[in-house]
């Protein structure tokens, strides 16, 4: 079996999968990334700028899909179709160029920013089969322009117009979910102090075993709120069952999806679910996604803005953003490291059993 490339270009030419990306039979994907359900509401923004009646319904679709899903998608939100059209396109066109090229923006060893294979975490015990480029536009006063592409052209212009209008966008639904806590409208912009934004575009390429990997694991995000511009291929897949039972959320064309992550629901208390989710591959099209996460800053405080009576607060102590992802994606890490050991065990007892040459002991008395 060939070695790992460092791109998946030449991978998804292939007729089998590396060993490095298939996962375990519960990890799997359950639901086809083409079998659509209509579960998660699509919104229409227009009038959500006004008062009276229009905003209040608005607002009434949004709370009630963070309390079901905590994952929705929104229409008529005013981001230019023309930006949106050139970002997908210089997506695709960095994506396409030779491995070379995308390589002068690795961001192993601790980069922040740039091109990778999988994830930008190390130490994860199976790889996920997708390419990112991953940029981080504010606060604008932390901009490192060298971790961006310089290729294509028009790629840095294009995606400060685009990081700027999608800034607004979060910040309008972050006032909702304010006004509907029963807060002043900007207290959850407040909460997050100088607002972090980063950009991860990922490119999921056509899969040669596409049941035997995902092209994300299952997860929730750990910032405030995530505004995801999808293709129309299909193969983002909400849970709100623990991952027992799986959707396939549908493609609409022009549309954001837009999922809470672990701060926006400690914030809420609870109330706004943090969305669980994950994306699936196909062995036919290949598939572009945009997420854009809205984070708070790293010394902002998580707990929640507000508690009813009779409740409790679901954070045991306030502790800052920085310390809840450092913890989240640790015990993330730990998680598939003693599931990887836990199975090279079962492997190697198995192995064991069957030898013909030595007495079937279990694995155990082995190891005492």
């Amino acid at each position: 079996m060939a070695p790992i490339a460092t791109t998946l270009t030449s991978l998804a030419e292939e007729n089998y999968l590396h060993k490095k990306f298939i996962r375990d039979e519960d990890e799997r994907p359950k639901v086809a990334y083409n079998k659509f359900s209509d579960d998660i509401p699509v919104i229409s923004l227009d009038g959500i700028e006004k008062t009276g009646g229009d905003r209040a319904e608005i607002c009434r679709k949004i709370v009630a899909a963070c309390e079901e899903w905590g994952i929705f998608q929104v229409v008529d939100h005013g981001i230019d179709l023309k930006l949106i059209g050139d970002m997908t396109r210089l997506a695709r066109e960095f994506f396409a160029l030779p491995a070379e090229e995308k390589l002068r923006f690795d961001m192993s060893g601790g980069k922040k920013g740039g091109f990778t294979v999988s994830s930008h975490l190390q130490g994860e015990a199976v790889q996920d089969w997708r390419e990112i480029v991953t940029y981080f536009s504010y606060p604008i006063k932390a901009r490192d322009y060298s971790r961006w592409p310089d290729k294509p052209e028009d790629w840095r212009a294009v995606t400060e117009s685009y990081s700027e209008q999608l800034m607004k966008l979060g910040s309008s639904l972050l006032e909702v979910l304010s006004e509907a806590m029963g807060l002043e409208k900007d207290a959850l912009s407040k909460a997050c102090l100088d607002m972090d934004q980063k950009l991860v575009v990922n490119f999921y390429p056509k899969c040669p075993q596409p049941d035997l990997t995902l092209g994300l694991k299952r997860h929730t995000d750990p910032g405030t709120i995530t505004i995801l511009l999808q293709d129309q291929v299909g193969g983002l897949q909400a849970t709100r069952d623990g991952g027992k039972t799986w959707i396939t959320v549908q493609p609409v064309e022009g549309a954001f999806v837009v999922n809470l992550g672990d701060h926006g629901h400690y914030l809420s208390n609870g109330r706004f679910k943090n969305a669980d989710h994950q994306a699936v591959v196909n062995s036919n099209y290949s598939r572009l996604s945009i997420a854009t996460f809205q984070n708070p800053a790293p010394d902002a405080t998580v707990y929640p803005l507000k508690i009813k009576e009779g409740e409790k607060s679901i954070v045991e102590e306030p502790i800052t953003f920085s310390e809840m992802y450092k913890r989240k994606m640790s015990n993330d890490l730990e998680r598939s490291r003693l599931k990887k050991l836990a199975n090279d065990k079962k492997l190697k007892e198995e192995d064991f059993n069957k030898s013909k040459f030595i007495p079937c002991k279990s694995f155990e008395e082995i190891q005492a």
